[in-house]
């Protein structure tokens, strides 16, 4: 009779708090309760504000900006706002956080569901209005985020036919698409002696030391693999392209080329 009482007390400490426990990397984190808000106001394509005022990015993916004030608005940025605009203005939507609740701009970081468990987050990349756009420690749904990036990709639609948004190749790389966040597909052309570097062609490609513990392992690729890579371009003193990756899914093994069709010209 005793057992039993304990185990009921136990099991309603855990529905009273509603917590979910995640390993990742070798570290126990915490990803706190939904919860459930109006929306008052769409920002932009991945941001907008509640009623009770507080303003929520979607989390994992990144949309074409607005014009802000001097700035116009990159291509698909006032598309992205308007089918944001249509998929939650003035719903009631669910809040879901993973490990970090809010940026450097207080804005709460969650991804987004509808009541009938329409995913957010996912849908505006299922319709080729947003780009995986994900950091560590919030990379918990990355993959899978990845995977609908990659059919949105193939299909040549919304923002991946512009130049602007369109996956490059390493020998495409001009010095003004520096500090662009993009996606470059090649064939690996050469291994560094570090496990965590590679070569595609003009581009290096490596995982800086204090991302590495968000990977269980080096990436694992070889000469000739062919791979899809994200981050922001850079280049070196020595007039080097590099590209570093912080997340295991901004390194992601592809089977082929995007069709010749849908290559960037």
């Amino acid at each position: 009779m005793i057992w039993r009482v304990f185990t009921l007390f136990l099991l309603s400490l855990c529905a009273q708090f509603n917590t979910i426990q995640i390993g990742y990397a070798g570290s126990l984190s915490w990803v706190t309760q939904d919860r459930w808000v109006t929306v008052s106001k769409v920002i932009d394509g991945d941001t907008f504000a509640t009623r009770d005022g507080e303003r929520v990015r979607l989390l994992g993916i990144n949309t074409p900006e607005i014009q802000h004030d001097t700035s116009p608005a990159q291509p698909f940025g006032n598309e992205a706002k308007a089918l944001l605009t249509q998929l939650i203005d003035g719903q009631v939507v669910r809040l879901s956080f993973e490990i970090e609740k809010q940026d450097k701009y207080g804005r709460t970081l969650a991804h987004v569901y509808h009541r009938n468990g329409l995913w957010v987050n996912e849908e505006m990349l299922r319709l080729s209005s947003s780009f995986v756009y994900t950091f560590p420690p919030n990379i918990v749904k990355a993959s899978a985020l990845v995977r609908v990036e990659q059919q949105a990709i193939q299909a040549n639609q919304g923002i991946w036919q512009t130049s602007r948004w369109r996956v490059l190749l390493p020998e495409q790389l001009d010095h003004k698409l520096l500090g662009q966040f993009r996606l470059v597909q090649g064939e690996i052309t050469a291994l560094a002696k570090s496990d965590w570097q590679f070569a595609m062609g003009k581009l290096t490609v490596s995982v800086p030391k204090k991302y590495r513990k968000y990977f269980r392992n080096s990436p694992s690729v070889n000469a000739g693999d062919k791979v899809l890579v994200r981050g922001i371009l850079r280049m070196s003193k020595k007039g080097k392209w590099f590209l570093s990756a912080h997340a295991p899914s901004d390194i992601k093994h592809i089977k082929n080329f995007l069709p010749e069709e849908h290559a960037p010209r």
